[in-house]
This record gives C-alpha cells, structure tokens and sequence, in this order.
C-alpha cells in the first residue's frame, strides 16, 4: 500500500455514513473484537442507516421481495438476490424481517429431500423444485444463510452436505459424472465444472467457521480450491498464457452469481491458503490501485437490483475495503 495514503484511505473506509463498510473494517481489515464499543455501534447502524434499510423497507409481509414466486428469476430484484446482499452488507441477523426472509426462501426454494436450492417452486409440494437445483444459487444460499444466522439449522447442515455431496471440480474430463442431477444439469456439471458453481459453492463453505468444519467441508474445500489455483483464478489451466473469461478481471461488488479474482483472493484469504499460483491475480489487483490507494468499482448490478451500491467508474470502498482484506498479507499488515 502506498504509505502517505493508508490513514487517509483508512478513515475513508471509517466514515459512519456507511455502517456495513465501517463495521468490516474494523472487524475483517483491523482486527477489531465484536465487542469492541465502536464494532457495537457500527453493527447497530447497519439496520438504520445506509442501505440496508432502504432494502428492507420494500420488503413484503411473507419475507419475500417482488413477486414471491420470481424469488430467482427476477434478477436481480427477487429475494434470494436480494437475502444475498443483506448477507453482504452484514444485516442483523436477529431482525425479524431477516428471519422472515431467511424462512421465506428456505421453504420455497429448498428441495428438502437432498437439500440443494432451487431456482423455481414445485407446483406441487410447494418447496423447491427438484429439477430446478443449481450450484451457484445453493453456494449463495448456504453464504447468506449461514451469515445471517442459520448455521446450526438442520435444513442449512442439509444444504452444506448437497455441497459436499454432489459438487464437481472436473477440468475437461473425458468422461462427466452421471446420474439424474448430473445428466439435468450439465451446464453445471459438465466435462468442465461451471466456474460460478465452484466459486460459489467455496463461498459458502468458506463462511461456516474453521472450527465448525466437518471433515467432508475441509475435504470438500480442498477440491474446489485446487480447482481454482490450477486456474489461477482466472486463466485456462490447459493453457496459462490464455484469460479463461476477460470479465473475471474486472471488480464488481455485489457479485451475484458471478465471480472475479477479488472475490476469490479475500476466500483464499480467509482460508488462510497462501499459494504461489494466487500471485498472478494478486499482482493485477495491485495495478488496479489508483494513486490516491483506493479501487474503483468496475462492474456492477446497478440499476437491477432493489437498491443500487455505489457508482460504477467512481472510488468504491466495498472494492477497497476487500482488496485491503486480500493484500494483508502482501502488504506487511498480517
């Protein structure tokens, strides 16, 4: 980090107009006790102030935003989209209307005999659609569900275990797994595993705690992480001179069911894996750095979700903060 700008950038990212950014600077970037006065108080404000209560105030009496019955497919507007981003910005997870929310999608979207989540509700049980079940949207639910509280519920246990269970991360083999949800599905589960699946099945898996972790979680971890570092996080493993997808270089926040090399440096980070194959991706994030040592926001839902975050083109301290949270290490600052 470039020394003459790091206090200036810091109280920056401390400014209590926004408590989510406050509160995971002081938690995620310096280390700050969740009993800390000013962590207290930046955690209070996140339900008050900023965006999370313009969100919550659109919200409908079952939980749901939107049509109930689009929770997926109104991207990026309908619930799980938008139980997401409360999970992002760090929302209460004693709030009422959160639970309301968190118990709206786990009873439409959930399949509850393997556990996945589904983009669409069965006509006829009214709980997730089996033939709707997808990697990315069960990764996004378990993250959220689990910061938002859910940990210990056995239907969120379930879900972590359709994750350990059924998730790939097959590079172009000969011959794909079979099986119903295989065959169904193989844009997710193809020769070559969806990228945005394993990104954000280790999301989820990322958020349950290290202590908390079943050995399936860490065996599990250790497949979809590989998956990534033979990648680079963003190059074709068969070919390492070759981007696999240019966007994936561009820094967005939320990221919805997308991915870029941000989003995995901070899981690399938190996992604690320091690894000569991450180098790549953290030399172009530190490129990215603007000469006043912040980051801009390149890529965005701006405009489609409930309520927009930051400008696209312009400083962002959600960019910021997490690429500080990525760099630690690198910088000296561990």
């Amino acid at each position: 980090m470039k020394e003459s700008s790091t206090p200036k950038v810091l109280n920056w990212l401390l400014e209590k107009e926004n408590p989510s950014i406050r509160y995971f600077t002081l938690t995620s970037l310096l280390g700050r006790d969740q009993d800390d006065p000013e962590v207290k108080e930046a955690r209070q404000f996140i339900m008050t102030e900023g965006v999370v209560p313009k969100i919550m105030a659109r919200q409908n009496a079952d939980g749901s935003w939107g049509d109930p019955m689009r929770f997926y497919r109104d991207k990026y507007q309908g619930t799980s989209w938008t139980l997401l981003i409360l999970a992002e910005l760090g929302a209460d997870p004693d709030d009422s209307g959160i639970r309301r929310a968190c118990e709206f999608i786990l009873n439409r979207s959930q399949e509850p005999m393997h556990g996945g989540f589904s983009y669409d509700t069965s006509s006829k049980t009214g709980t997730g659609l089996p033939g709707g079940v997808i990697p990315c949207l069960t990764g996004n639910m378990v993250f959220s569900l689990v910061k938002l509280g859910y940990q210990k519920d056995p239907r969120v246990t379930q879900a972590i275990e359709w994750i350990t269970t059924y998730q790939r991360a097959d590079d172009g083999i000969l011959q794909p797994q079979k099986g119903e949800l295989y065959d169904r599905r193989k844009m997710c589960f193809g020769a070559h595993s969806c990228h945005m699946g394993v990104a954000k099945t280790l999301k989820g898996l990322t958020a349950v705690p290290k202590d908390e972790r079943t050995i399936e979680i860490n065996e599990t971890i250790e497949k979809l992480t590989e998956y990534f570092l033979i990648h680079h996080l963003y190059k074709k493993s068969h070919d390492l001179q070759e981007v696999a997808k240019p966007g994936w270089l561009k820094l967005g926040f939320p990221l919805m069911y997308q991915t870029d090399i941000l989003e995995l440096l901070v899981i690399f980070r938190e996992l604690g894996i320091r690894d000569p194959r991450l180098q790549d991706a953290a030399d172009i994030l530190k490129k990215k750095r603007l000469d006043n040592g912040t980051w801009k926001l390149e890529n965005t839902f701006n405009g489609r979700t409930v309520v927009s975050i930051e400008k696209k083109g312009a400083p962002s301290k959600w960019i910021t903060l997490k690429a500080l949270i990525a760099l630690k290490e690198d910088e000296g600052e561990g």
